[in-house]
């Protein structure tokens, strides 16, 4: 397994977050993200730019292991960093974490994402889990390739 493998993120997207308390009327703000190799094609960066407060920029590095699965080294404007495992399986992109890392975990969250069948949408949605807890929604993503 190698980040040839996610191929299918290469590109520019704009993404679209949409928040439970939301107005319904109220369009989801669109942020933009950019997928793209670096060091010779063997990690995937995200660099992600969102125009709300509560919404911080983004940087991810995406590594790949032998058995197929990757790690995603995420990095925040907060100063927040966090290691996920991930996993791009049939056009479905996951993101696991449920356990401290660089920082502390005080709740755990996990993210899944399908591709289109043309790929040009990847519609998701992240949840977390308090300690002791279920699992919950906790916002809508969707990422359209520009």
């Amino acid at each position: 397994m190698s980040t040839d493998d996610l191929d299918p993120f290469l590109g520019e997207w704009a993404v679209g977050v949409v928040f439970p308390h939301a107005p319904a009327d109220q369009p989801p703000p669109v942020a933009r993200a950019v997928f793209e190799r670096i060091l010779d094609g063997r990690y995937l960066t995200q660099r992600t730019e969102v125009p709300l407060a509560e919404a911080p920029d983004s940087f991810s590095v995406v590594a790949a292991h032998e058995d197929g699965t990757f790690t995603q080294h995420y990095h925040d404007a907060r100063g927040v960093s966090r290691l996920y495992a991930m996993t791009f399986r049939d056009g479905v992109w996951t993101l696991l974490r449920e356990a401290a890392d660089f920082s502390p975990l005080h709740f755990r969250q996990r993210f899944t994402g399908t591709f289109s069948a043309d790929r040009t949408r990847i519609d998701g949605a992240w949840e977390m889990a308090m300690p002791g807890e279920d699992w919950k929604h906790d916002f809508a993503v969707h990422y359209r390739r520009v």
